[in-house]
């Protein structure tokens, strides 16, 4: 039974949007008020019982299950529903300037409800959802877009940030390939391939972490110079350093030579890591924060 409350569900909530549409006389809302009162009372069930929501709009579950098993074409829809998706996706587009991306989010959605075969919706309402942290959600949408039109540039390259955001940079650099292959002089494309493709790079090293730091910025944080500071004060370290400069200035005559110097600067640098994690480790929160922050040179793009 709860499978078909959930349906039933999802139907209420599809008449509920209906009802509200301009397209619709006021004798018409009103009989689509007195179905979702007859399918209340009848299931037992009201648009309160939130846990009941399916993952999708019922539009969306209707059209991706005819469209991912080629049982029809998505149908086409009405000249007057689509004029008012138009519409909807203009009004995300300037909640999206805004930075009302919750607000963004709805309006694709209604859109989407409204005209399912266009790809583009589909696309913003991803952008969208990054913005929102909401990177599977959004992965979905550009795959929903790229099955309605499989040329559809943007949708590659916004999936391609989204997995980059979730640490899926091998699936993020195809993504840019194709974004590229068919748009080749987008400079957003080429600059965050780069970046997906480094940070794949990061990943697979052996003493890879996965971050890439800017190291002006870094050189330049005060809580960086003053935990350089203290641990140049650290006897351990002083006794570390001094031994590389003698190294350095003995030449290979006072140890292995350049494999010795090199062996103590990897040494040094791992030291002077792993006590600036263990004595800040919220500097390196905010390293890898400000790191996130200038990843990605599309996060300014506009929308279609």
């Amino acid at each position: 039974m709860s499978s078909v409350k959930r349906l039933v569900y999802a139907v209420i909530h599809f008449l509920r949007e209906q009802s509200q549409m301009d397209t619709f006389t006021s004798d018409e809302q009103e009989s689509l008020e007195v179905a979702i009162q007859c399918l209340e009372t009848v299931f037992k069930i009201s648009l309160e019982d939130t846990h009941l929501a399916p993952p999708q709009h019922l539009i969306e579950m209707f059209a991706n299950s005819f469209h991912k098993n080629d049982m029809l074409p998505l149908s086409d829809s009405l000249p007057e529903d689509v004029e008012k998706a138009d519409q909807l996706k203009d009004e995300g587009n300037n909640h999206m300037k805004e930075e009302n991306y919750g607000a963004a989010v709805d309006c694709y959605t209604r859109a989407i409800a409204l005209d399912p075969n266009n790809a583009v919706y589909y696309c913003n309402r991803a952008a969208a959802q990054s913005k929102l942290n909401n990177y599977s959600e959004a992965i979905k949408d550009c795959e929903r877009a790229i099955a309605i039109d499989p040329k559809y540039s943007k949708a590659y390259g916004r999936m391609g940030l989204a997995l980059t955001s979730v640490n899926k940079y091998e699936e993020a650099v195809t993504s840019y390939q194709k974004a590229l292959d068919l748009d080749p002089e987008n400079d957003s494309y080429k600059s965050n391939l780069k970046i997906a493709e480094q940070k794949l790079r990061d990943m697979s090293s052996p003493t890879g972490t996965g971050l890439s730091f800017d190291m002006a910025s870094l050189i330049n944080n005060p809580a960086f110079i003053s935990m350089a500071a203290s641990l140049m004060q650290n006897p351990q370290v002083q006794q570390l350093m001094s031994g590389m400069m003698s190294n350095a200035i003995g030449g290979p005559a006072a140890g292995v030579g350049g494999l010795s110097d090199l062996s103590s600067l990897i040494h040094a640098g791992q030291q002077f890591a792993q006590q600036i994690q263990q004595q800040n480790p919220e500097l390196i929160e905010q390293l890898r924060n400000h790191v996130r922050s200038r990843s990605f040179s599309g996060s300014t793009e506009e929308h279609s």
